[in-house]
């Protein structure tokens, strides 16, 4: 069926464009009265929609609790606020990012990287320094932008102390 395969070739489109579609959600939480329950680090990474609905449900649940029933409870994970170049060093703030740890107690953060004015971007190392993630990379002496979790794929592990995950980022928007 022609028509079909059309929607199987532009499903498959969409997914290879996963991280502009979570910016494009994210960007949405500007309209009044709207929740994002982030995600993609409990998908399955051939599929967009995750099996496992308990912890989105769950994840939704303190939303409505925080937003709708006036509840004192964390319902988002570490959102970008904002970055410090200082040399060969980013710091990246974040709001909601009270007990910023790793999920599985690593010590390294996962899913950064790093470009400098070529626009070409590398793994970085990157550490929690109390409310606040420090990223580096060898490759990248000036660094000029840092994303998180911008891939179709990508292995992130970074969470606060309600264990809810950090919002993919970019700062480039190119």
């Amino acid at each position: 069926m022609p028509g079909f395969d059309r929607v199987l070739e532009r499903l498959a489109e969409l997914e290879r464009d996963a991280p502009r579609l979570r910016e494009a959600q994210a960007q949405s939480l500007s309209e009044p009265a709207t929740g994002m329950a982030v995600a993609f680090d409990i998908g399955n990474p051939l599929d967009i929609h995750p099996r496992n609905k308990q912890d989105v449900g769950r994840r939704l649940a303190l939303l409505a609790l925080a937003r709708t029933y006036a509840r004192s409870i964390d319902c988002e994970g570490p959102t970008l606020s904002r970055v410090a170049i200082e040399g060969d060093r980013v710091t990246i703030h974040f709001a909601h990012a009270a007990g910023l740890c790793t999920r599985n107690g690593a010590r390294a953060v996962l899913g950064f990287a790093l470009a400098g004015d070529d626009r070409q971007y590398h793994s970085a190392r990157a550490h929690i320094e109390g409310d606040t993630v420090v990223v580096s990379s060898p490759l990248v002496l000036a660094p000029r932008t840092v994303r998180y979790g911008w891939a179709d794929h990508t292995d992130t592990n970074l969470v606060n102390a309600a264990r809810l995950p950090a919002v993919s980022f970019r700062t480039d928007g190119y």
